[in-house]
């Protein structure tokens, strides 16, 4: 630990910020987290799919995903809809991403490596602090209607195995052996046995409770309006109410990442992508048997699922390119409960509820993670479709980078 560095402050009250805060704390600095919410995980870490796939670590830098995007840019109902009007960030983000394409396939390794990573510090958090949030370790399986997209799949299971995951090729029997609930013409499919699923809101809420309980500060209902670097160190946080001054602060907020790095002097290129989901509840026993175990990916209608607990289950996808609009459209949300009833007819979608939340993404798919400009200034952002997956791994590089490497024992003690 860095003598200079003892008080840190953490803006943001999702997935990132409060895994930031908890590996923070388990370093031993003196750590007060801002979220302008009243509570943790209220905006894109509240009813994500709940996958921790490190299967889906292929960064969407690919030829194909332009293909795609153009052929379903006049459907309303498109997996990926980007919308037309003029944004000087959003295009500069589209000119970014293109640039980009050709780091896909290192990037796509890193992720993945990373992801695995993630995993362990994650469960072991868990299981250190007695967190329940519906995890369930059967593994996630990717599914395929057609030879060109399975084939395709081939080719990114080579890149995920150099990041060390091990996916099991599957035919349509095996799919329908691995989960039987789920109906529907596929021509093979891809499992990762390694892979687990989860309720990400319950998830964080449980380790803000765990991080408080290590001294951790948690300023909910709190705006932060600015941030000052000092002329010598440190950063002043000012407030609605009130202002202090820490040691260094690690910027975990999320689409708003980019407006609080321009006031200390960087470029975070974070664009808000919208996404939905829906949770089904399962109010009756023929529901909850005909509702899936097995965490699944949908790849043509870039759908997935996850069962959480006894008598929910989530259904998340889509990516609209917006900008900050948060508005839950039901030409969007249709799809997912249509899903539903066509691949698990006797699941009742007499109670859903809709949701949507915007990823913060990075051009190149790789988060922010690290020193800004000034000093005392760090960056724990950018973690798009992956945030929950990447999460833990990430916090656990910040928290060395703030707090120096001599505190890893200290960490590792505590």
């Amino acid at each position: 630990m860095t003598p200079e560095t003892r008080t840190v402050a953490v803006i943001g009250g999702g997935i990132t910020g409060v895994t930031t805060a908890y590996a923070l704390a388990k370093r031993g600095l003196d750590v007060t987290l801002y979220e302008r919410h009243r509570y943790a995980a209220m905006e894109t870490s509240f009813a994500n799919g709940g996958q921790l796939s490190a299967s889906n670590a292929e960064t969407w830098t690919h030829p194909s995903t332009i293909l795609k995007g153009i052929m379903w840019m006049f459907r309303k109902d498109a997996p990926l809809l980007l919308n037309l009007s003029p944004s000087w960030h959003k295009y500069s983000w589209i000119a970014e991403f293109l640039a980009s394409m050709p780091k896909y396939r290192a990037n796509t390794i890193a992720t993945t490596r990373l992801a695995i990573e993630a995993r362990q510090h994650l469960f072991g958090w868990a299981r250190d602090e007695g967190i329940d949030f519906d995890v369930e370790h059967r593994g996630i399986l990717h599914v395929y209607r057609n030879r060109k997209n399975f084939d395709h799949a081939r080719r990114v299971n080579a890149l995920l195995a150099e990041g060390g995951l091990t996916r099991d090729e599957l035919s349509p029997a095996d799919i329908a052996q691995v989960e039987p609930t789920l109906h529907g013409d596929w021509y093979g499919g891809f499992m990762t046995p390694s892979d687990a699923s989860g309720d990400i809101h319950k998830f964080t809420v449980g380790l803000a409770k765990a991080a408080t309980k290590r001294g951790v500060r948690f300023r909910y209902g709190t705006d932060v309006v600015r941030l000052d670097r000092g002329r010598t160190g440190g950063v002043k946080i000012r407030t609605l109410v009130d202002s202090e001054r820490y040691d260094a602060v690690v910027i975990c907020a999320g689409c708003a990442s980019r407006h609080f790095a321009k006031q200390v002097g960087d470029r975070v290129n974070v664009y808000p992508v919208k996404g939905y989901s829906i949770t089904v509840h399962l109010d009756d026993g023929e529901s909850r048997a005909g509702a899936p175990m097995v965490s699944l990916l949908d790849d043509e209608t870039k759908l997935v699922s996850s069962r959480l607990g006894p008598d929910r289950f989530r259904v998340a996808g889509t990516a609209e390119f917006s900008g900050f609009n948060r508005d839950i459209r039901a030409g969007r949300t249709a799809p997912l409960t249509q899903w539903v009833e066509t691949h698990f007819p006797n699941v009742s979608t007499e109670r859903v509820v809709p949701w949507a939340g915007l990823r913060p993404m990075m051009p190149d798919m790789m988060p922010r993670v690290g020193p800004g400009h000034a000093p005392g200034v760090f960056y724990n952002t950018g973690h798009g479709h992956l945030g929950w997956t990447l999460s833990a791994a990430t916090a656990e590089a910040i928290a060395v980078a703030v707090a120096g490497p001599d505190a890893e024992g200290l960490a590792r003690a505590a």
